[in-house]
């Protein structure tokens, strides 16, 4: 999981590890792809606002190291999917994949499982 904001990252990470979750948390994108290991995730939790490097082209920079990493993006504001999809990057990302801010656990949990099982 990345994001920025640290008191994010510890509530997320939290909530996950409680939910049967193993997770590596960094607030910093630039030292998450540093420490990016092939095959090693299953899934990525991305915020999409980051300073240096943004979710969506962290998103691209691990793509290019592992094409077959499942993805979902954090966001608190609903238009970033439409954005993304007006860049027409990825097509195979889908709304799903968009968890907006705030959440309640139960539902980022559902959402994880279904992108994380689908396919």
């Amino acid at each position: 999981m990345v994001d920025d904001e640290q008191d994010v990252t510890y509530t997320i990470k939290i909530v996950l590890e409680n939910n049967g979750f193993l997770v590596d948390s960094y607030n910093d994108p630039t030292l998450a792809l540093s420490n990016f290991k092939v095959g090693f995730y299953d899934l990525l939790l991305l915020d999409i606002r980051m300073p240096k490097i943004n979710g969506f082209d962290l998103y691209q920079k691990i793509r290019e190291i592992d094409s077959n990493v499942k993805i979902c993006f954090l966001t608190a504001s609903e238009w970033f999917y439409e954005e993304y999809r007006r860049l027409d990057t990825h097509p195979t990302i889908e709304r799903e994949h968009f968890i907006q801010k705030p959440f309640r656990s139960e539902e980022i949990i559902r959402q994880l499982k279904e992108v994380l099982y689908s396919h």
